[in-house]
């Protein structure tokens, strides 16, 4: 009976840890190749606003992060750095600064999603028609499926 239990136990955690893994590494083997270097530098000659994700945001730790360039032109929003890898990214404009969960579900309802982040090696997502980056300060990564900060960055002071 006892051999029973604990085989029930080794296997069950094996196969919780094998979930896990498959979650955290599907995303990195299906994300598309990153920006074109004359995507990346055609976006920094462009540029209306700029800013940079930083990883010492109060919202960030080991598992959500982000660091690098950010760049609005007038089509694109381009992000030549690194962010964590992880399921259901999304970029949205946010109206006001927020570094963490509950700063951007008070704001949530007044920001505009841009677009899916497939990529962790920087992306460049094209800027829906209607959409007036003026009108916002900053962007922000959203993991949708958990509902968690990943980063965020500041391009134009409000």
């Amino acid at each position: 009976m006892m051999k029973a239990v604990f085989r029930l136990i080794t296997h069950g955690l094996t196969l919780l840890i094998g979930f896990a893994l498959g979650l955290y590494t599907l995303p990195i083997l299906t994300q598309p190749p990153a920006p074109a270097q004359d995507v990346l530098q055609s976006s920094a000659e462009n540029a209306r606003f700029s800013g940079r994700f930083s990883r010492d945001l109060k919202g960030s730790d080991f598992l959500h992060w982000g660091e690098g360039a950010i760049r609005v032109t007038d089509t694109q929003i381009v992000h030549d750095g690194k962010l964590a890898p992880g399921p259901d990214y999304r970029l949205y404009l946010i109206p006001e600064r927020a570094e963490n969960e509950a700063e951007f579900q008070a704001i949530k309802g007044a920001s505009a999603m841009i677009g899916q982040v497939d990529s962790f090696n920087g992306f460049a997502l094209d800027i829906p028609a209607g959409i007036a980056t003026e009108d916002y300060v900053g962007v922000l990564i959203w993991c949708e499926a958990f509902e968690e900060f990943i980063t965020s960055a500041i391009y134009r002071q409000p």
